[in-house]
Protein backbone atom coordinates (compact mmCIF):
# COMPACT_ATOMS: atom_id res chain seq x y z
CA UNK A 1 0.00 0.00 0.00
CA UNK A 2 2.76 2.56 1.09
CA UNK A 3 4.37 2.24 -2.50
CA UNK A 4 1.00 3.45 -4.08
CA UNK A 5 0.68 6.41 -1.18
CA UNK A 6 4.46 7.22 -2.54
CA UNK A 7 3.07 7.45 -6.05
CA UNK A 8 -0.05 9.64 -5.27
CA UNK A 9 2.05 11.88 -3.62
CA UNK A 10 4.62 12.29 -6.04
CA UNK A 11 1.83 13.22 -8.43
CA UNK A 12 0.17 15.85 -6.15
CA UNK A 13 3.77 17.09 -6.01
CA UNK A 14 3.98 17.35 -9.89
CA UNK A 15 0.77 18.79 -10.05
CA UNK A 16 1.55 21.65 -7.30
CA UNK A 17 4.46 21.66 -9.64
CA UNK A 18 3.43 23.15 -12.43
CA UNK A 19 0.57 25.29 -10.48
CA UNK A 20 3.25 26.88 -8.43
CA UNK A 21 5.39 27.40 -11.36
CA UNK A 22 2.71 29.20 -13.45
CA UNK A 23 2.64 31.82 -10.06
CA UNK A 24 5.98 32.43 -10.10
CA UNK A 25 6.64 33.30 -13.66
CA UNK A 26 3.63 35.64 -13.30
CA UNK A 27 4.51 37.46 -10.17
CA UNK A 28 7.80 36.03 -8.84
CA UNK A 29 10.20 36.21 -12.39
CA UNK A 30 9.38 40.15 -12.83
CA UNK A 31 10.63 40.99 -9.34
CA UNK A 32 13.88 38.93 -9.85
CA UNK A 33 14.14 40.98 -13.10
CA UNK A 34 14.59 43.82 -10.93
CA UNK A 35 16.55 42.51 -8.50
CA UNK A 36 19.08 41.61 -11.06
CA UNK A 37 18.68 45.15 -12.86
CA UNK A 38 19.86 46.56 -9.70
CA UNK A 39 22.75 44.35 -8.92
CA UNK A 40 24.03 45.12 -12.52
CA UNK A 41 23.26 49.06 -11.43
CA UNK A 42 25.28 48.59 -8.09
CA UNK A 43 28.02 47.23 -9.71
CA UNK A 44 28.35 50.13 -12.56
CA UNK A 45 27.80 52.54 -9.69
CA UNK A 46 31.12 50.85 -7.78
CA UNK A 47 33.18 50.89 -11.29
CA UNK A 48 32.41 54.40 -12.03
CA UNK A 49 33.54 55.45 -8.80
CA UNK A 50 36.96 53.46 -8.80
CA UNK A 51 37.32 54.85 -12.37
CA UNK A 52 36.71 58.56 -10.79
CA UNK A 53 38.66 57.74 -8.46
CA UNK A 54 41.46 56.56 -10.62
CA UNK A 55 42.12 53.13 -8.49
CA UNK A 56 43.08 51.76 -12.23
CA UNK A 57 41.04 48.47 -11.22
CA UNK A 58 38.70 46.83 -13.10
CA UNK A 59 36.69 43.81 -12.06
CA UNK A 60 36.17 41.16 -14.68
CA UNK A 61 32.61 39.37 -15.02
CA UNK A 62 32.12 36.08 -15.42
CA UNK A 63 30.17 34.73 -18.36
CA UNK A 64 26.67 33.56 -17.42
CA UNK A 65 26.36 29.62 -18.01
CA UNK A 66 22.89 30.03 -18.80
CA UNK A 67 20.36 32.88 -20.55
CA UNK A 68 18.11 34.91 -18.58
CA UNK A 69 15.86 33.31 -20.72
CA UNK A 70 16.61 29.91 -19.73
CA UNK A 71 17.24 30.46 -16.17
CA UNK A 72 13.44 32.29 -16.03
CA UNK A 73 11.77 29.17 -18.15
CA UNK A 74 13.35 25.75 -18.45
CA UNK A 75 15.53 26.60 -15.19
CA UNK A 76 12.59 27.27 -13.08
CA UNK A 77 10.10 25.29 -14.48
CA UNK A 78 12.61 22.09 -13.41
CA UNK A 79 13.66 23.34 -10.30
CA UNK A 80 10.29 24.35 -9.13
CA UNK A 81 8.19 20.74 -10.36
CA UNK A 82 12.09 18.78 -8.69
CA UNK A 83 11.26 20.20 -5.98
CA UNK A 84 7.45 19.76 -5.96
CA UNK A 85 7.76 16.71 -6.51
CA UNK A 86 10.18 16.31 -3.53
CA UNK A 87 7.99 17.50 -0.95
CA UNK A 88 5.13 15.16 -2.52
CA UNK A 89 7.17 12.34 -1.68
CA UNK A 90 7.70 13.70 1.86
CA UNK A 91 4.16 14.30 2.47
CA UNK A 92 3.14 10.81 1.53
CA UNK A 93 5.78 9.40 3.73
CA UNK A 94 4.52 11.83 6.79
CA UNK A 95 1.08 10.64 5.43
CA UNK A 96 1.51 6.91 5.55
CA UNK A 97 3.82 6.98 9.34
CA UNK A 98 0.12 9.24 10.82
CA UNK A 99 -2.01 7.03 8.95
CA UNK A 100 -0.75 3.51 10.78
CA UNK A 101 -0.97 4.59 13.73
CA UNK A 102 -4.37 6.30 13.59
CA UNK A 103 -8.31 5.40 13.73
CA UNK A 104 -9.94 8.10 14.32
CA UNK A 105 -9.55 10.82 11.41
CA UNK A 106 -10.31 9.93 7.86
CA UNK A 107 -7.71 9.78 4.76
CA UNK A 108 -9.26 13.76 3.42
CA UNK A 109 -8.77 14.80 6.71
CA UNK A 110 -5.69 13.51 7.30
CA UNK A 111 -4.07 14.54 4.11
CA UNK A 112 -5.16 18.21 4.32
CA UNK A 113 -4.21 18.08 8.20
CA UNK A 114 -0.44 16.39 7.16
CA UNK A 115 -0.13 19.43 4.69
CA UNK A 116 -1.02 22.19 6.84
CA UNK A 117 1.63 20.98 9.73
CA UNK A 118 4.18 20.94 7.12
CA UNK A 119 3.60 24.27 5.25
CA UNK A 120 3.72 25.79 8.76
CA UNK A 121 6.89 23.86 10.09
CA UNK A 122 8.76 23.50 7.31
CA UNK A 123 8.13 26.99 5.50
CA UNK A 124 6.35 29.46 7.38
CA UNK A 125 7.68 29.41 10.73
CA UNK A 126 11.69 28.99 9.24
CA UNK A 127 10.56 31.87 6.84
CA UNK A 128 9.36 34.41 10.02
CA UNK A 129 13.14 34.03 11.53
CA UNK A 130 14.80 33.59 7.68
CA UNK A 131 12.74 35.30 5.21
CA UNK A 132 12.79 34.48 1.44
CA UNK A 133 15.25 37.71 -0.34
CA UNK A 134 15.64 38.08 -3.82
CA UNK A 135 18.72 38.22 -5.52
CA UNK A 136 21.52 41.28 -5.06
CA UNK A 137 19.70 41.32 -1.38
CA UNK A 138 22.35 39.24 0.39
CA UNK A 139 26.30 39.16 0.60
CA UNK A 140 28.10 36.14 -1.30
CA UNK A 141 30.49 35.75 1.51
CA UNK A 142 27.62 35.02 4.33
CA UNK A 143 26.15 32.34 1.81
CA UNK A 144 26.78 29.12 3.77
CA UNK A 145 26.26 30.81 7.15
CA UNK A 146 22.88 31.72 5.76
CA UNK A 147 22.12 28.10 4.50
CA UNK A 148 23.15 26.68 7.55
CA UNK A 149 21.12 28.75 9.69
CA UNK A 150 17.93 28.22 7.94
CA UNK A 151 18.14 24.48 7.65
CA UNK A 152 18.88 24.51 10.80
CA UNK A 153 15.77 26.81 11.68
CA UNK A 154 13.93 24.02 9.32
CA UNK A 155 15.17 20.95 11.44
CA UNK A 156 14.26 22.16 14.90
CA UNK A 157 10.89 23.01 13.55
CA UNK A 158 9.57 20.48 12.29
CA UNK A 159 10.95 18.49 15.10
CA UNK A 160 8.56 20.76 17.30
CA UNK A 161 6.10 19.88 15.19
CA UNK A 162 6.68 15.87 15.84
CA UNK A 163 7.16 16.71 19.46
CA UNK A 164 3.99 18.50 19.60
CA UNK A 165 2.02 16.04 18.21
CA UNK A 166 3.57 13.49 20.44
CA UNK A 167 2.70 15.46 24.07
CA UNK A 168 -1.15 16.79 22.24
CA UNK A 169 -1.56 12.89 21.59
CA UNK A 170 -0.28 11.97 25.52
CA UNK A 171 -2.22 14.76 27.12
CA UNK A 172 -5.71 13.58 25.36
CA UNK A 173 -7.12 11.23 27.49
CA UNK A 174 -6.46 13.49 30.60
CA UNK A 175 -7.30 16.89 28.81
CA UNK A 176 -9.53 16.16 26.12
CA UNK A 177 -8.96 16.53 22.36
CA UNK A 178 -9.21 20.29 22.35
CA UNK A 179 -7.36 21.33 25.33
CA UNK A 180 -4.81 18.89 24.43
CA UNK A 181 -4.18 20.44 20.82
CA UNK A 182 -4.46 23.72 22.49
CA UNK A 183 -1.69 23.02 24.98
CA UNK A 184 0.45 21.18 22.52
CA UNK A 185 0.42 23.84 19.94
CA UNK A 186 1.09 26.52 22.81
CA UNK A 187 3.87 24.33 23.28
CA UNK A 188 5.16 24.72 19.80
CA UNK A 189 4.57 28.01 19.59
CA UNK A 190 7.10 28.98 23.05
CA UNK A 191 9.67 26.42 21.61
CA UNK A 192 9.98 28.07 18.31
CA UNK A 193 9.96 31.66 19.89
CA UNK A 194 12.98 30.60 21.86
CA UNK A 195 14.94 29.32 19.44
CA UNK A 196 14.14 32.42 16.98
CA UNK A 197 15.40 34.54 19.79
CA UNK A 198 18.57 32.42 20.53
CA UNK A 199 19.09 32.11 16.42
CA UNK A 200 21.62 35.29 14.94
CA UNK A 201 19.22 37.80 12.81
CA UNK A 202 20.53 38.60 9.15
CA UNK A 203 20.07 41.49 7.83
CA UNK A 204 22.02 42.25 4.77
CA UNK A 205 19.32 44.28 1.82
CA UNK A 206 21.04 46.75 0.78
CA UNK A 207 20.44 50.72 1.27
CA UNK A 208 21.88 53.93 -1.11
CA UNK A 209 25.17 53.88 -1.77
CA UNK A 210 27.22 57.03 -0.82
CA UNK A 211 30.64 58.41 -1.86
CA UNK A 212 33.18 59.73 0.62
CA UNK A 213 31.34 63.05 0.91
CA UNK A 214 28.10 61.31 1.72
CA UNK A 215 26.37 62.02 -1.43
CA UNK A 216 23.64 59.21 -2.33
CA UNK A 217 25.12 57.91 -6.05
CA UNK A 218 23.09 54.64 -5.93
CA UNK A 219 19.43 53.97 -4.45
CA UNK A 220 18.88 51.44 -1.98
CA UNK A 221 16.90 47.73 -2.95
CA UNK A 222 13.22 48.94 -3.69
CA UNK A 223 11.10 47.94 0.01
CA UNK A 224 8.40 47.42 -2.54
CA UNK A 225 10.03 44.77 -4.22
CA UNK A 226 11.33 42.98 -1.13
CA UNK A 227 8.31 43.29 0.29
CA UNK A 228 6.11 41.35 -2.97
CA UNK A 229 8.89 38.94 -3.60
CA UNK A 230 8.41 38.05 0.32
CA UNK A 231 4.70 37.91 -0.18
CA UNK A 232 4.71 35.81 -3.59
CA UNK A 233 7.27 33.47 -2.37
CA UNK A 234 4.57 32.29 0.57
CA UNK A 235 1.75 32.29 -2.13
CA UNK A 236 4.19 29.77 -3.65
CA UNK A 237 4.52 27.86 -0.73
CA UNK A 238 0.43 28.03 -0.10
CA UNK A 239 -0.46 26.78 -3.80
CA UNK A 240 2.28 23.80 -3.30
CA UNK A 241 0.86 22.58 0.07
CA UNK A 242 -2.96 23.18 -0.57
CA UNK A 243 -1.80 21.78 -3.46
CA UNK A 244 -0.48 18.69 -2.43
CA UNK A 245 -3.39 18.58 0.67
CA UNK A 246 -6.21 18.73 -1.72
CA UNK A 247 -5.18 16.39 -4.50
CA UNK A 248 -3.81 13.81 -1.71
CA UNK A 249 -6.84 13.92 -0.03
CA UNK A 250 -9.24 12.97 -3.47
CA UNK A 251 -6.43 10.20 -4.47
CA UNK A 252 -5.55 9.16 -1.32
CA UNK A 253 -9.57 8.88 -0.09
CA UNK A 254 -10.26 6.44 -3.01
CA UNK A 255 -7.19 4.07 -2.58
CA UNK A 256 -7.94 3.61 1.49
CA UNK A 257 -11.81 3.71 0.67
CA UNK A 258 -12.60 2.62 3.99
CA UNK A 259 -11.32 3.62 7.96
CA UNK A 260 -12.60 0.46 9.74
CA UNK A 261 -9.79 -1.77 8.64
CA UNK A 262 -7.26 0.38 8.54
CA UNK A 263 -4.47 -0.49 11.17
CA UNK A 264 -5.38 -4.22 10.52
CA UNK A 265 -4.91 -3.15 6.86
CA UNK A 266 -1.92 -1.04 7.21
CA UNK A 267 -0.17 -3.44 9.74
CA UNK A 268 -0.48 -6.51 7.53
CA UNK A 269 0.51 -3.72 4.10
CA UNK A 270 4.30 -2.19 6.15
CA UNK A 271 4.72 -5.81 7.00
CA UNK A 272 4.31 -7.30 3.61
CA UNK A 273 6.34 -3.79 2.07
CA UNK A 274 8.62 -3.11 4.48
CA UNK A 275 8.13 0.89 4.88
CA UNK A 276 8.45 4.09 3.31
CA UNK A 277 12.41 4.17 3.53
CA UNK A 278 12.61 4.00 -0.49
CA UNK A 279 11.12 7.04 -0.33
CA UNK A 280 13.23 8.73 2.47
CA UNK A 281 16.06 7.66 0.68
CA UNK A 282 14.83 9.62 -2.62
CA UNK A 283 14.54 12.52 -0.75
CA UNK A 284 17.95 12.40 0.54
CA UNK A 285 19.39 11.99 -2.70
CA UNK A 286 17.52 15.18 -4.13
CA UNK A 287 18.86 17.38 -1.49
CA UNK A 288 22.38 15.85 -1.38
CA UNK A 289 22.17 16.43 -5.36
CA UNK A 290 21.18 19.81 -4.93
CA UNK A 291 24.33 20.26 -2.54
CA UNK A 292 26.54 19.07 -5.14
CA UNK A 293 25.41 20.85 -7.98
CA UNK A 294 25.65 23.68 -5.98
CA UNK A 295 29.27 23.01 -5.09
CA UNK A 296 30.34 22.47 -8.35
CA UNK A 297 28.62 25.68 -10.22
CA UNK A 298 29.68 28.10 -6.98
CA UNK A 299 31.66 27.01 -4.69
CA UNK A 300 34.47 24.58 -5.91
CA UNK A 301 37.65 25.91 -6.92
CA UNK A 302 36.70 28.06 -9.99
CA UNK A 303 33.46 28.39 -9.08
CA UNK A 304 31.74 31.31 -9.50
CA UNK A 305 31.63 32.20 -5.66
CA UNK A 306 35.44 30.45 -4.61
CA UNK A 307 37.19 33.70 -4.94
CA UNK A 308 34.69 36.26 -3.32
CA UNK A 309 34.33 33.53 -0.51
CA UNK A 310 37.94 33.88 0.40
CA UNK A 311 38.39 37.61 -0.50
CA UNK A 312 40.05 36.43 -3.40
CA UNK A 313 41.13 38.89 -6.84
CA UNK A 314 36.98 38.87 -7.80
CA UNK A 315 36.33 39.68 -4.65
CA UNK A 316 35.17 43.38 -4.95
CA UNK A 317 36.60 46.51 -3.26
CA UNK A 318 34.41 48.87 -3.23
CA UNK A 319 34.98 52.80 -2.93
CA UNK A 320 31.40 53.18 -1.91
CA UNK A 321 30.25 52.60 1.33
CA UNK A 322 26.43 51.72 2.61
CA UNK A 323 24.49 55.17 3.75
CA UNK A 324 24.17 55.04 7.54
Amino acid sequence: MEKHVIWRGILAGALAGVLAFIWSKIFIEPIVGRAIDFEDGSAAAHEAMEAAAAHGHHHEEGGELFTRAVQSTVGMGLGVLAFSVALGALFAVVFCVVYSRTSSITARTLSVLVAGAMLISLWVVPALKYPPNPPATSLDTTIKERALLYILMVALSALFMVAAVYLGNQLRPKFGAWTATVLAGAAYVVAVAIVMLVLPTINETPGPLVDDAGTIVFPGFPAVDLYQFRLYALGTQVIIWTTIGLAGAVMLSRLLATTLTRPKRAASSIAATGSPALALYCFLAFYLSCIAITWWFYTRRGGLLFDVERGGPSAPTPSLRPAE
